[in-house]
């Protein structure tokens, strides 16, 4: 039985991933900072609950100590921000906290587990939680799609300096998922799917087939010096 641990698994994705990996029988430690919905779902899947800020570095290294034999984890925890307008109009607190959940809070995962990882000697993956936001950019959305463009790197840094270990990475980069987030877009089970899925069949990065062109689009434009465009366009 594999331990997995999964950061913001109180809803969204991460509770999607939760329910995908109970059925699998896994071991779930659970993390958010919603106390009565992440009591909710620890209760119904029968996981380990605990209540912690990923913003905050020494609450995620005690997660760590209390999930010593976890194998499989889950940097799922973000959020969009209250402001979504140009990068001008977004108050200075709303970056800092954006970026503090986003891009602190997986840095914060990777420096409390991988050091345990490594030291473990045994096969083990970990599953960021990236955004379509982060390979494409948008004329507005806050501080959210920066963030993201973050993650997308710290990631690729990750699977590099891990490259020749038992430890493999990779993550995930949805478009609008129905989630607390969004009223709109495709189900959050359906990403939580796919994202195992990935991880079994070794895949890197899952990105959605329909916005791949503008992913690649926006690649080619950069290389060639041309300014972006909106996506699809």
């Amino acid at each position: 039985m594999t331990t997995a641990v999964i950061t913001g698994a109180a809803g969204g994705i991460g509770l999607a991933l939760a329910e995908a990996l109970h059925a699998k029988g896994n071991r779930l430690v659970l993390t958010d900072v919603n106390a009565d919905a992440l009591s909710e779902a620890t209760d119904r899947l029968g996981a380990t609950a605990v209540v912690a800020d990923v913003a905050d570095p020494a609450a995620m290294e005690s997660l760590a100590e209390q999930a010593a034999d976890a194998r499989l984890i889950c940097l799922n925890a973000g959020i969009v921000g209250s402001a979504v307008g140009a990068p001008w109009e977004v108050p200075a607190e709303d970056w800092d906290r954006v970026f503090s959940v986003n891009v602190s809070g997986v840095v914060n995962g990777l420096r409390a587990f991988v050091p345990r990882l490594l030291a473990s000697g045994e096969p083990a993956h970990i599953l960021v939680t990236a955004s379509l936001a982060g390979l494409t950019v948008f004329p507005a959305g806050g501080a959210y799609g920066p963030s993201k463009h973050a993650v997308v790197a710290l990631v690729q840094h990750t699977a590099l300096a891990l490259e020749d270990t038992p430890v493999r990475v990779s993550m995930i980069c949805p478009a609008l998922v129905a989630t607390g987030m969004s009223k709109e877009g495709v189900a959050a089970a359906d990403v939580a799917a796919e994202a195992l899925k990935a991880i079994d069949d070794g895949v890197f990065a899952v990105v959605p087939r329909e916005w791949q062109p503008a992913v690649v689009d926006r690649a080619q434009r950069v290389a060639a010096g041309l300014a972006p465009t909106f996506p699809g366009s």
